[in-house]
């Protein structure tokens, strides 16, 4: 009966680890996916720019949509 115990605690141990792991390698993938999207959608808007086939203050204006208001100050010499 002992036993049992100590291999049900030591499973769970093991399992609750294992779980903790891929979360945190999963989220480290996602926020890799999301960053490697954003540059891409910077390099897009900036050779559009460039181009001149859109306008500056429209660049600025999509690359600020979707952000919350408090990371507009922090992130403003981002682009």
């Amino acid at each position: 009966m002992v036993e049992d115990d100590k291999i049900i605690a030591f499973v769970a141990i093991v399992m609750g680890g294992a779980i903790a792991i891929v979360a945190i390698v999963f989220g480290s993938l996602k926020s890799t996916f999301v960053a490697r999207a954003r540059e891409t959608t910077k390099r897009e808007i900036g050779a559009y720019v460039a181009e001149g086939s859109l306008d500056p203050d429209k660049a600025v204006a999509l690359l600020n949509a979707g952000r919350a208001k408090a990371h507009d100050t922090d992130d403003a010499d981002d682009t």
